[in-house]
């Protein structure tokens, strides 16, 4: 067979002398060996560089012929670069540059492989060659686009800390034009995120200066974004600006960010007390009816009362809930209604308002507060008993308020005014705090605070430590517990911050509840990759948050965490809610998206999921989208559409080459997809690859068993045409 073969490939009979070829690989001996050679130099000579591929990894596999392996290991390596499987073409070459350090093919594998990464997605392992490789001017003009696309991954996989990083530097690399108003714009958002609003606004400043337009990176993101930094530091007449530059009207067909700079240029007026133009923009938000008018609503009868029509304050308020049933102003109307009745000394009404507050469960967050209220009010009705039974009621329930700590002056001057002093320590002691405790845990909280002011942090830690110690319930083992939280984060030791964020969220409401929730949430998240503790902290921020940022946040993180888990039913829900929020960013329409594909394809509505799996891999570029990529591809497979799920599997491999799991879990696909066309020769060579170079082992073992299943079919398909 062997000599027949030759005669055609001497002949240049190339179509003969391969299907000749072909039969004779899969051994270990020198005539498999040549063949394997001669195969691959024949599928060359007719431009099939795949399966010259294949037959190259057979050669380079046999140590028969030392040359012959040794020019096929470096082909089988350029050519998995050529074709997109970038992944194998960089341990390829890695392992030739290991093992033939004098090969005259050594400086052309050098740059292969670092050429390689950077013209593709695999950039974290490009970024771990870098500082391996000789500094050339090539090298040096490739870099910066690393260091961009490796941060942009980092960053829409939300680990902002690395591709803060990573911006860093590429802001003093050399050839950095093409990317450094992209990077301006990213350090930005990450420094947004992260609450530095100085910087945030040097960077987006910075930006808008040469704008240069990229995905969500453009001039509209920019001034959006910057006019919210404005807004948090107050400077509405800046704010003003930038929100008015993305819209100065607005209609339904909107988008979500133009009607929200709508909004908040109506807030900017408002702050600046141009009321009549605030009023005008409100009204035109609740006339079209958008999602935000229950809010335009709310701010409507704000401007009632700072225009002194306390009247018509509290009827607009009271239509709110009437008007948008299921707004969440519900709660907050309610409390401004009693805080204008407060204002006026009307404190029987007040007290009705109240009274029904503290029945509503979607006023929780408000419960301190009303209760203080009910008893400042009853308080000045002389209504002492009643007063005291919320008071007591407040610090029993919520000890760790600032509420519950505003109560006890009031709590002592009933107590004292009616002579009964005694009642006023025993309440005291009730509550676990005794006069005298009160002091030493004062003095003993100012000792640390004052080495905490100094900025004798390991003095101030040991201090707080031991506040703790001897106050494990003081006046300020909040305060304490998050100083000691945040010093941890300050000096990036995450882990030993986890305790006191976690107490801090168990003892909600507090004012350190929200961010000690969060961050809670992020650090099993994201250190411990535990996710079912993540989501409970996600829940309870989405619950609490007062901060819109957060809130997203936290649905965001939710969602993730019921995608770890598979909670498909909880993450589609949650997906949806997601959606609907105002001005999300693209990484969260993405993995909103992604669910709803996922939900789709397990109820074998394949149309329905390729549609949305489609639209979460045209929105972002991270592992979501490689898994979107790959699920497509899984469709196609399963309806038979081989030809189209081997291009899209193709497709996910050259785009996606950062994320190992779903890398390899393509090239299993495309082993499949060569098996069910009977195309053994390649579904072997494919399955082989995976079981050299996958460092997953659970896909590592698959792709051993779906090997010998090939292995097997194809001796029997043999031995029947051999019979």
């Amino acid at each position: 067979m062997y000599q027949l073969a030759f005669c055609y490939y001497s002949a240049k009979s190339w179509d003969k002398c391969i299907e000749g070829f072909k039969q004779l690989g899969g051994k270990e001996d020198s005539l498999a060996q040549n063949s394997m050679y001669l195969l691959a130099d024949a599928y060359l000579k007719t431009s099939q560089k795949a399966n010259a591929r294949n037959a190259f990894l057979f050669c380079a596999s046999n140590t028969s012929n030392k040359v012959q392996k040794e020019v096929s290991a470096f082909n089988y390596a350029k050519l998995s670069e050529e074709l997109g499987y970038v992944d194998i073409a960089v341990k390829e070459l890695q392992s030739f540059i290991s093992e033939y350090p004098k090969s005259p093919y050594l400086k052309e594998s050098k740059e292969l492989m670092f050429v390689a990464l950077a013209n593709t997605s695999n950039y974290k392992d490009a970024l771990d060659m870098f500082d391996n490789i000789e500094k050339t001017e090539t090298v040096k003009k490739v870099y910066p686009k690393i260091l961009y696309a490796r941060a942009v991954e980092l960053i829409n996989e939300r680990r902002l800390d690395i591709g803060d990083s990573l911006l860093d530097i590429l802001l003093k690399t050399p050839y950095n034009n093409q990317q450094i108003q992209l990077a301006n714009f990213w350090k930005g958002e990450i420094a947004y995120r992260n609450g530095n609003i100085d910087n945030a606004i040097i960077y987006y400043k910075n930006y808008l200066q040469n704008t240069q337009a990229n995905a969500e990176v453009n001039a509209i993101n920019a001034k959006y974004n910057l006019g919210y930094c404005y807004l948090k530091k107050e400077n509405y007449a800046a704010a003003l600006q930038n929100f008015e530059h993305i819209t100065k009207q607005v209609f339904a067909a909107s988008t979500s960010i133009e009607q929200d700079a709508y909004l908040r240029s109506a807030d900017c007026y408002f702050m600046t007390k141009q009321f009549a133009t605030a009023q005008k923009m409100y009204d035109n938000v609740i006339a079209q009816n958008l999602k935000t008018a229950d809010y335009a609503l709310y701010q409507k009868a704000v401007i009632a009362g700072a225009q002194g029509k306390s009247n018509e304050k509290i009827s607009l308020l009271q239509s709110l809930p009437k008007q948008y049933p299921n707004s969440s102003f519900g709660a907050e109307a309610l409390m401004e209604i009693a805080n204008t009745y407060i204002f006026a000394k009307d404190y029987d009404n007040a007290i009705s308002i109240l009274s029904t507050l503290v029945k509503s469960n979607a006023a929780s967050t408000l419960y301190p507060q009303a209760y203080l209220k009910l008893g400042l009010s009853n308080f000045n009705l002389d209504k002492n008993e009643e007063a005291l039974k919320q008071f007591s009621y407040l610090s029993k329930q919520y000890p760790n308020s600032q509420e519950a700590d505003e109560s006890i002056e009031y709590i002592r001057n009933i107590f004292v005014e009616t002579q009964r002093p005694e009642e006023f320590i025993n309440f005291m002691k009730q509550n676990g705090k005794l006069i005298s405790y009160s002091e030493e845990d004062s003095l003993t909280y100012r000792s640390a605070q004052l080495r905490f002011q100094d900025n004798d942090t390991a003095n101030a830690a040991k201090g707080y430590k031991n506040y703790l110690y001897k106050f494990p319930d003081g006046k300020y083992y909040l305060q304490a517990n998050y100083i000691l939280a945040e010093m941890n984060i300050d000096n990036k030791n995450k882990l030993a911050a986890l305790p006191y964020y976690e107490l801090l969220a168990s003892k909600a409401p507090n004012k350190y509840a929200e961010r000690s929730a969060l961050q809670s949430a992020r650090i099993y998240y994201f250190e411990k990759q535990d996710y079912a503790k993540a989501q409970q902290y996600f829940a309870q921020t989405k619950t609490i948050a007062t901060q819109q940022e957060n809130k997203l946040e936290a649905m965001r993180g939710l969602l993730r965490c019921q995608y770890k888990q598979q909670l498909w039913a909880d993450a589609q829900t949650n997906a949806k809610e997601l959606l609907a929020e105002k001005a999300i960013a693209v990484d969260d329409k993405m993995m909103a998206n992604l669910i709803i594909a996922k939900a789709n394809q397990l109820q074998e509505k394949f149309d329905d999921a390729i549609t949305a799996y489609k639209q979460a891999l045209s929105i972002a570029k991270n592992e979501f989208s490689a898994e979107a990529n790959y699920r497509i591809a899984e469709i196609q497979y399963l309806q038979g559409k081989l030809t189209d799920a081997e291009k899209t599997a193709f497709d996910a491999i050259k785009k996606f080459g950062s994320y190992e799991y779903w890398l390899t879990k393509n090239y299993i696909l495309l082993g499949d997809i060569y098996f069910k066309q009977k195309d053994y020769f390649n579904a072997e060579a494919t399955f082989k690859s995976i079981v050299e170079h996958a460092a997953i082992i659970d896909l590592k073992a698959e792709a051993q068993q779906k090997l010998a299943n090939v292995i097997a079919e194809k001796d029997k398909v043999n031995k029947v045409e051999t019979n």
